[in-house]
């Protein structure tokens, strides 16, 4: 899939922009769900696409990443460990949504998840990502970026990870997301050696590996253990 247009990864993350916060933001109500997030499956789904499929996935047909996006949901809100986060707006429509489940062995070999195993190698992804928490899906509407909603939602989801092990994958020219994981203390494990693709792979703060051995690629993490930023939970 490499070289094509925009990929559609196991990970679309779109991260909300800038760091303005404000009272409404905040107030607005988080709610988690497991496989029942397919009663609001419809209101999810709105909210999906319009979020990918604007800047830089407008090149995607929007019925088209309705239908892929819907029938997706339909299997992944019955994986283990799935759960998902949704903020509501007054109104009822959903503002702010992130999704995950537990990644089960084998490791997955379909959408770009190979992609996964050629950057990392098989050995690293049994280590780093198989057992850990991936999410899937962040995703915030326009008029709720910059808002600090987007760390509340991956903050809330998170929370729970096994041994605080969670990861994720998103699309090297999604600039603005690449950027919102590492302002927010997420690293990148370092890829084979002269190995390039399309996608990064980001480990949580609290993801391997530990301090004492930073990846070359990754700030060092604070001593004593890990340390999310503070700015996660706002």
């Amino acid at each position: 899939m490499a070289g094509e247009s925009p990929p559609d990864p196991p990970l679309s993350t779109h991260a909300p922009l800038g760091a303005a916060h404000f009272d409404g933001a905040r107030s607005l109500p988080l709610r988690t769900f497991g496989a029942d997030v397919l009663t609001v499956a419809d209101e999810l789904t709105d909210a999906y696409v319009e979020v990918f499929t604007a800047p830089p996935w407008d090149d995607r047909d929007p019925e088209e990443t309705r239908a892929r996006f819907r029938e997706r949901l339909e299997t992944d809100a019955h994986r283990p460990g799935f759960r998902a986060v949704v903020s509501f707006a007054d109104g009822g429509g959903i503002q702010g949504f992130v999704t995950g489940w537990t990644t089960e062995a084998p490791f997955r070999t379909d959408r770009a998840y190979g992609r996964v195993t050629e950057l990392l190698g098989a050995e690293r992804v049994d280590e780093l990502l198989v057992g850990a928490f991936e999410i899937d899906e962040l995703g915030v509407r326009a008029d709720a970026r910059g808002t600090g909603l987007g760390r509340r939602l991956l903050s809330a989801l998170t929370a729970a990870a096994p041994g605080g092990r969670a990861w994720l994958l998103t699309w090297d020219q999604a600039h603005d997301t690449v950027a919102f994981y590492r302002r927010t203390g997420w690293r990148e494990p370092e890829p084979l050696p002269g190995t390039e693709s399309d996608v990064v792979v980001f480990l949580s703060p609290c993801h391997f590996p530990p301090p004492s051995t930073p990846s070359p690629r990754s700030p060092t993490s604070p001593a004593g253990g890990c340390t999310a930023p503070s700015e996660l939970n706002c």
